[in-house]
């Protein structure tokens, strides 16, 4: 990698997403990657950079420059697209601020996302806006998203929408939804990706309101939609993503949630999607046509019933890998329960597993309608079974590993 010794020195390790002079750093880094292969052919300066990205050797914000750099070149190949990129909020009102004294966990998330998607856009035949939908959110978030756009040079590109302008409905949609608050996530991004659609957008790019995932990236998602795919999954279990993430923090029990969630969603997961919550996500507007048809959940495992609709739609699911660096602080798991999460990620995945007649294990299936509750889960979270004690990852899921009637005994026994 002696090429790239010049660029790996400026690096760090020490990533801090409240810095404001983080985001512009990595974006120099990848500038003085896309110098370094310019004159490469596009199959090797792929390699090279993936090469470059794979090194845990590497600092991780050269990592992520590789990602930038690599999403650059992909760009070049995509014609006229009208994309619309949005995010939900709930709780959102301090990370949309810029850090300071009073806000030390600010991220000035709006502002960030804005000069990503400029820095990657700025030029391009892609026309974007970045829409951010208040799900219903007590602390204000759409007025401070609103305040944000207006004080910042792209302000105009954003849209800011509330749910609860428009549920309850009796049409559309969001019929389905009763309440503002019966939406988790999912509500919002139905009624975004909805608009996005009747405005004339040709996709519509799924993130999350913090900046775990840098917007200049999206080249990685634009580049299989160009070429056919109709929906584009970042995934950051493949190798050449970078992550990082404290997967310790939910409890050693979380491979008995991703065990019981395997199996449930099998369909997803035979396919390859190994991924299904990242924060990454292109949808384009014919399979956004068979998801606004009838979402079968407006909870967090929207992911799952939007992607359950496209493949029985017959649109291709492709995948990519990407950079993620987790912003935890702020999560809104944090307020409102991580276990709370898990319940809407597992109830909302069976309910969608059989509203859309997709292939799942009708016996765990069955375990989470019997055990699937944050508070039977907080039981389940520091506990591990021997049989998925040592479990490798990819066999998560295997029935052979601990069937459903195996695993329904455990529950039984630590939950009585």
């Amino acid at each position: 990698m002696g090429r790239f010794d010049a660029v790996i020195a400026h690096g760090r390790d020490d990533l801090d997403l409240t810095d404001p002079a983080v985001q512009p750093a990595v974006r120099g880094l990848a500038e003085e990657l896309l110098t370094l292969v310019e004159d490469e052919d596009p199959t090797a300066a792929t390699d090279l950079l993936r090469t470059l990205g794979r090194s845990t050797e590497v600092p991780i914000d050269v990592r992520i420059a590789t990602k930038l750099a690599e999403s650059r070149r992909r760009l070049r190949a995509v014609g006229e697209i009208e994309v619309a990129v949005q995010f939900a909020m709930w709780g959102e009102h301090r990370r949309l601020r810029p850090r300071d004294q009073g806000n030390p966990l600010g991220e000035d998330a709006l502002g960030v996302k804005l000069d990503q998607l400029d820095w990657l856009l700025d030029g391009s035949t892609v026309r974007w806006r970045l829409v951010a939908i208040d799900d219903g959110c007590p602390d204000g978030s759409a007025d401070v998203a609103e305040e944000m756009a207006a004080g910042h040079r792209m302000g105009d590109r954003v849209q800011v929408l509330r749910l609860a302008d428009v549920v309850p409905a009796t049409d559309g949609p969001l019929s389905g939804l009763a309440d503002v608050d019966d939406s988790r996530k999912g509500g919002a991004m139905v009624y975004g990706a909805s608009v996005a659609v009747d405005g004339g957008a040709d996709a519509v790019v799924l993130t999350d309101a913090d900046v775990s995932v840098d917007l200049g990236q999206l080249g990685l998602l634009l580049g299989p939609f160009a070429d056919g795919a109709g929906v584009v999954i970042g995934d950051r279990k493949q190798p050449d993503s970078v992550l990082r993430k404290a997967e310790a923090r939910w409890g050693p029990g979380i491979v008995v949630l991703r065990h019981m969630q395997r199996m449930v969603g099998r369909a997803l997961f035979s396919r390859g999607i190994a991924d299904t919550q990242a924060a990454f996500k292109l949808y384009g507007a014919a399979a956004l046509s068979e998801v606004l048809a009838a979402p079968s959940t407006f909870g967090f495992s929207f992911d799952s019933d939007w992607l359950y609709a496209a493949i029985g739609g017959g649109h291709e699911v492709a995948t990519t890998p990407f950079a993620f660096v987790d912003s935890f602080e702020e999560s809104a798991s944090i307020t409102q329960g991580p276990m709370t999460t898990w319940e809407s990620l597992l109830v909302g995945l069976t309910q969608s597993a059989r509203a859309r007649g997709a292939d799942h294990d009708a016996g765990m299936a069955a375990l989470v309608d019997e055990f699937g509750r944050a508070a039977v889960l907080e039981q389940v979270i520091t506990r591990v079974p021997e049989a998925l004690a040592d479990v490798e990852p990819t066999n998560l899921g295997d029935p052979a590993v601990m069937s459903p009637a195996e695993l329904g005994a455990w529950l039984r026994a630590v939950t009585s």
